[in-house]
């Protein structure tokens, strides 16, 4: 098995909050990331999917650095991440970079984007102004956009060219890793598929490895390799991208992927009541059972753990080879 790229072990994020009533409300600790583990090897995407809330955009940040977990550990090429802010950090920073979900608040308005591509050649101290400026000219062509957009402001460019802007802007410094987080989700529907493309077009000629993060599973299912999905802070399914939507094992999972839109094929929903728990308040046992329709009374007072299946996938469902659960599904 070759070494991953990027690597999570055991990470967890909390904060600590107040419960509603301002000042006079009781102290509590928030768990965004309770214990996520996975790894990307070169070359490959990871999907990371889940309702609002459950954590996804929190664990990118903590997958490039940008803030540090409670406990455990990120790797990249098999280093820990150095201290934020350190020499060594602004270092690994140029191989690691983010695309955010809204490209024209990625974006100063009052700056010209040419500029706004070379930066990040000047924040590492990268090439003459001469060099910046034609490398600044040739990441924008690989990513569809012409010279005459160099000197263009951000309002006057459409949304799809302004995410390929935000896309250039991070490929500048020649990264192998990309956080994506909601990439396509600010983006008219008839432009999203040409982004998504894109995406994978980059991938294939420049060899780079993404971490999409996305709720929308049909761009998922199309982008990733493997995907993780995430329910209050912990991943509940991971696997192959075909196997997982395939034939998906965890109940939540389910439901997600019965969602998907589709044409021409009936699929029976696997409709979840309740909204999720509050996370500063996660219910014992299994957090999803709350909304599960095959929850029993271990469930309620024992919380599964991530168990590798004889398909490759893990899955963290007490009932996950049940087959009763199999049938239903």
């Amino acid at each position: 098995m070759s070494s991953p790229l990027l690597e999570a072990i055991d990470i967890r994020r909390q904060y600590n909050v107040r419960t509603a009533g301002g000042v006079f409300g009781r102290k509590a600790v928030l768990q965004a990331v309770a214990g996520v583990s996975f790894r990307i090897d070169m070359g490959r995407t990871l999907g990371l999917v889940g309702e609002s809330g459950c954590g996804k955009s929190t664990t990118g940040k903590l997958a490039l650095g940008l803030i540090p977990p409670s406990s455990g550990e990120i790797r990249f090429v098999g280093s820990t991440l150095p201290a934020i802010g350190s020499a060594a950090w602004r270092d690994m920073r140029r191989r690691m970079q983010m695309v955010y979900q809204d490209p024209l608040g990625s974006l100063d308005r009052r700056l010209q984007v040419g500029p706004q591509i070379a930066e990040p050649l000047i924040i590492h101290d990268i090439g003459t102004p001469a060099e910046r400026r034609e490398r600044a000219y040739a990441t924008m062509a690989s990513v569809g956009l012409q010279k005459h957009h160099f000197e263009r402001y951000p309002h006057e460019l459409s949304g799809g060219q302004r995410q390929r802007v935000v896309l250039a802007r991070a490929l500048i410094t020649e990264p192998k890793l990309i956080v994506c987080d909601e990439p396509i989700s600010a983006l008219d529907v008839s432009i999203q598929a040409q982004v998504v493309n894109l995406l994978l077009d980059l991938q294939d000629r420049l060899g780079l490895t993404y971490l999409f993060i996305s709720h929308d599973l049909k761009v998922v299912r199309q982008v990733s390799h493997d995907v993780a999905v995430m329910y209050l802070g912990r991943i509940v399914e991971t696997g192959q991208a075909e196997a997982l939507f395939r034939a998906p094992a965890h109940p939540y999972t389910r439901a997600l992927v019965s969602a998907i839109p589709s044409l021409g094929e009936k699929r029976e929903r696997l409709i979840l009541s309740g909204d999720p728990p509050n996370p500063v308040d996660v219910p014992a046992g299994c957090a999803f059972h709350p909304r599960c329709p095959f929850a029993i009374a271990r469930c309620r007072s024992e919380a599964p753990a991530l168990r590798r299946q004889p398909d490759g996938r893990a899955v963290a469902c007490h009932r996950a080879d049940d087959d009763a659960i199999a049938l239903a599904a």
